[in-house]
């Protein structure tokens, strides 16, 4: 998920004004959470190259940024790997011998058709396309455009909502979220200034259960981040 630009039905944008993003400081928390869930995607990738020697890596909704999280192994086998990065804002793309950009939806039923890559990953990206039909086409997506993949999403029952830092929001009634990024500064956001787009940023926050995730991915492994013994995110992986 980037923190800046607008959500498509795509994607991994989020509304509204932004504060700094924690994920681009390497000294962050949320940046410690995802290096150490790049182990999951590390050994996905391994697979990979000690079967076929190359892996070609789409990244739906994500950034060339967010694979810092990997740079040595990354910087390790750079000749071996490739990424395609598909999102629905506009990014330029640093490292043209190693990435390529894609402006489109990751829930677009007709992505890529007819092409294959060796691992579809996504990152906190499935509870921001909207409602339940794009989740749908975006877990579609994700098990038809490869043979692995590895979609992760923050676990609805864990009470910390990660997006606007406050402990229940998601819980509380869609007007009385909204009501709250109008009046406050919360998580990413600065103070919203118009119900429209508080209401358009609820709609684009929407998270997800391991139930609902199991649904949406039957073929795949559904495991668990854990802190402080609780259940903190949700990563589908078929391997």
């Amino acid at each position: 998920m980037t923190i800046q630009g607008t959500v498509g039905v795509a994607g991994a944008e989020v509304l509204g004004p932004r504060r700094a993003d924690p994920y681009t400081n390497a000294k962050s928390l949320e940046f410690g959470f995802r290096a150490r869930r790049f182990a999951h995607i590390r050994r996905l990738i391994e697979d990979i190259l000690a079967e076929r020697g190359y892996a070609e890596i789409l990244d739906l909704g994500g950034t060339e940024t967010y694979w810092k999280i990997g740079a040595d192994f990354i910087r390790g086998n750079r000749d071996r790997l490739r990424f395609t990065v598909v999102n629905t804002e506009p990014q330029e793309v640093a490292d043209a011998g190693l990435f390529e950009f894609v402006e489109d939806s990751a829930a677009d039923p007709g992505l890529f058709p007819g092409r294959q890559f060796d691992l579809v990953h996504s990152n906190s990206v499935i509870e921001h396309v909207g409602d339940w039909a794009n989740m749908e086409t975006f877990a579609v997506n994700a098990r038809r455009l490869a043979p692995r993949y590895y979609v992760q999403t923050p676990n609805y029952w864990f009470a910390y909502e990660p997006h606007f830092r406050f402990a229940g929001f998601q819980y509380l009634p869609k007007r009385v979220r909204a009501a709250l990024i109008m009046r406050f500064a919360l998580g990413f956001f600065q103070r919203i200034g118009s119900l429209e787009e508080a209401m358009d940023i609820i709609h684009h926050h929407r998270l997800l259960s391991t139930r609902e995730m199991a649904g949406l991915f039957p073929d795949g492994r559904i495991v668990h981040e854990k802190i402080a013994g609780l259940n903190k995110s949700i990563i589908a992986i078929r391997g």
